[in-house]
């Protein structure tokens, strides 16, 4: 460890003891440094402030930045001047227009929090630490000869000139990718075109320009697409050497309607000791994946496949995604199968992981299965499979009771599924059914997720985990506070925050008509799922220990997991260098691959968006009931059955003189002391929609 290594952590260990503002001079005594160390001791400060480890108060004094009352965030700008900073562990802190400090979308900041409440934390930027122009997106146009690119996004206040031998032949309405080359002045800057999307009024142009800002691409290299169409299409017979064959088991795969890629296989039978033998079989994408190839680089880089409203854009090609590697009925295909021992409490009492080979009896729906475990409806095919399923649903039933009483948490959210034309506009948006079928393919999951999981846990060895923090006691404290402004006590302790005691808060709630949005706020609360190789558990799923397994054909992580697999189990590789190695490795992949998962989750719920504001366009001036999702100080949001939410401004409230009530999360009338909470059921006519800032404004319908 060199000299500044050794002062910065003395330096930091010095502030946590401490637990205080400290001048550098007081820094210098209390770490008894030679009088010659003081310039020193200022370069390494100013390195531990500049990292963001180290904060500097108005008057030079230093603490820990995690004990001061900033956070670091990534500003999310609204095109009227005001915004939100997400600082990635819960609730997002509002910033009103008169306190952005310049910073403009996407901007990483320091923020200040200046009034806290569980609903609407409220702050003021004090710094910008970095600006990402990365990845930019708007309609190309000429302008008196000269080149210009008006950005997709409208909170990213800057203008963008084009060089003139850059713009690769783009057009005017052409959408193009940009990538920025310097600043001129001020907010101008200059750039370059990427790639051009295609035309604004082109199908599908829409989504492409969202998914383009998020570094998601849509085209293959011709390196990976080569190494792909080399791969076979039918397994071979010297691929199923050192392979148990289980292509005469009664297994089959359920998924939704429109599902290709299929990763997941099942199979069920009875004991002679009356346990259940559960297996789950998982496309082997390892096996045609080899570590470093092309096809295994693109897939890293890209992390996951991405569900958009009309496309998938999938993570490795369709040969594979859709091929050699789905679990298509009828067809050999090669899998990674975790068969398990289950008692009737529940308790996974065996086990065993291993290569194998099947052949998927059947592609079933979740609809079908739906009808015979939900109405006792057998649908043409499925005659043979109905006493499996129904022993399915038992089992699955048992290992659900096994999960609930040791604390796990099942929020049971809304989620919405938007139904689109042959050219990709929005005509439909429904709720995403989650029935029996759907429960019984998650249970099982996590029952072989949590077998693999455990298993080299216990061989202490590098591996990739799926984590969940729990949330933080002050964060829970303030849910509660929130919860009984709203008339409604929760009994509990909050400083015993475990999966049970958060269970039963959910419990108490079941019955009030806010639950969705009160459990959707509770669970904005808690930490985000990522992925580590250092083990913490599961906090959602009150699990010891999970990683994901089952779905390898679109998470990177499961692709890493059975790779992992394939070393230290069916090969036997756990020297010394092999450890090292992936014990290296792990760290930058579980750190981008959580990271892609980000970026995915905001493309889908921005793709999302602008598809309902576009089927909304078509419902302007429709009355609808609903609920009221939100009260922030500019309006209150409202959530329609089908998910759509949209924004009631204070400036439409014409009854009265409606103020923010920031002590009761209330709009509050003036004149008639009436007013709108969190909870209460509108009626609402829609005012208006656009796709281009995908928002929805709604009136209150007299």
């Amino acid at each position: 460890m060199d000299n500044q290594e050794t002062l910065e952590n003395r330096i930091l260990e010095l502030l946590k003891k401490e637990n205080k503002a400290m001048s550098a001079f007081e820094l210098e005594e209390k770490l008894n440094l030679k009088r010659d160390s003081f310039k020193e001791l200022i370069k390494v400060l100013n390195s531990l402030e500049e990292s963001l480890q180290v904060y500097r108060t108005k008057k030079d004094n230093f603490m820990l930045f995690s004990n001061s009352h900033l956070r670091v965030g990534t500003f999310l700008a609204n095109k009227r001047g005001f915004g939100f900073v997400d600082i990635n562990d819960g609730k997002d802190i509002f910033i009103p227009f008169d306190s952005v400090n310049g910073a403009i979308h996407n901007d990483k900041v320091i923020v200040e929090i200046t009034s806290k409440n569980c609903e609407e934390p409220e702050g003021r930027i004090l710094k910008i630490v970095d600006r990402n122009l990365s990845n930019m997106v708007g309609e190309f146009y000429y302008k008196k000869g000269k080149a210009y690119v008006l950005l997709d996004d409208k909170k990213v206040k800057i203008n963008i000139s084009i060089d003139p031998k850059k713009t690769m032949g783009a057009m005017n309405g052409h959408k193009v990718l940009v990538k920025i080359t310097n600043k001129l002045k001020d907010n101008n800057y200059k750039g370059e075109v990427l790639r051009i999307l295609g035309h604004k009024n082109d199908p599908g142009v829409d989504i492409l320009s969202i998914t383009a800002k998020y570094d998601i691409n849509d085209i293959f290299s011709d390196e990976v697409m080569k190494q792909a169409d080399n791969l076979p299409f039918d397994v071979k017979s010297d691929e199923l050497v050192n392979r148990r064959d289980l292509r005469n088991q009664e297994i089959f795969t359920i998924d939704g309607d429109d599902t290709k890629d299929i990763d997941d296989a099942i199979s069920l039978r009875v004991l002679d000791n009356g346990n259940y033998e559960l297996g789950v079989h998982i496309a082997d994408v390892s096996h045609y994946v080899t570590m470093d190839s092309p096809l295994d680089v693109e897939a890293r880089d890209r992390g996951t496949s991405v569900y958009l409203a009309d496309r998938v854009i999938p993570m490795l090609p369709h040969k594979l995604s859709n091929g050699i590697c789905s679990l298509n009925p009828g067809v050999d295909r090669l899998t990674i199968s975790c068969v398990m021992e289950i008692n009737a409490k529940g308790e996974t009492v065996n086990y065993d992981i291993f290569e194998s080979v099947i052949n998927s009896n059947k592609q079933m729906t979740y609809g079908c299965v739906n009808k015979i475990l939900e109405d006792n409806v057998v649908p043409a095919g499925y005659e043979a499979h109905v006493d499996t399923l129904k022993l399915m649903a038992k089992l699955a039933k048992i290992l659900r009771k096994y999960k609930e009483n040791r604390g796990y948490i099942d929020f049971e959210l809304n989620e919405s599924k938007i139904i689109v034309d042959d050219k990709g506009r929005a005509v439909s948006v429904k709720l995403r059914e989650r029935g029996t079928g759907e429960k019984l393919i998650e249970d099982f999951m996590i029952a072989a997720n949590e077998t693999v999981a455990q298993h080299i846990f216990y061989m202490d060895l590098p591996f990739v985990y799926r984590v969940h923090g729990e949330p933080s006691e002050e964060k829970i404290g303030n849910f509660k506070r929130f919860v009984s402004i709203l008339g409604y006590k929760i009994l509990g302790n909050n400083k015993e925050i475990t999966p049970k005691s958060m269970q039963g808060m959910l419990e108490q709630l079941k019955d009030k008509p806010e639950y969705n949005i009160l459990s959707s706020i509770l669970l904005r609360s808690m930490q985000k799922a990522v992925y580590d190789k250092k083990n913490i558990g599961h906090f959602g799923l009150a699990s010891k220990c999970y990683t994901h397994f089952t779905s390898p054909i679109r998470r990177y992580p499961d692709l890493t997991v059975h790779r992992l697999l394939r070393e230290y189990l069916f090969l036997s590789k756990v020297d010394e260098n092999t450890v090292n190695f992936f014990d290296n490795r792990l760290v930058d992949i579980t750190a981008h691959s959580s990271e892609r998962e980000r970026a995915a989750a905001q493309c889908e719920r921005e793709v999302d968006d602008m598809k309902k504001a576009e089927y909304m366009l078509n419902h302007i001036g429709e009355v609808y009931d609903g609920i009221v999702s939100s009260v922030v100080p500019f309006g209150m949001f409202v959530m329609l059955d089908n998910t759509v939410e949209g924004l009631v401004r204070l400036d439409d409230l014409t009854d009265d003189f409606y103020v923010y009530n920031e002590d009761s999360f209330s709009l509050v009338g003036r004149n008639n002391k009436r007013g709108y909470r969190l909870g209460d059921k509108v009626t609402i006519r829609v005012k208006a929609a656009s796709k281009e800032t995908k928002t929805v404004d709604f009136v209150i319908e007299k």
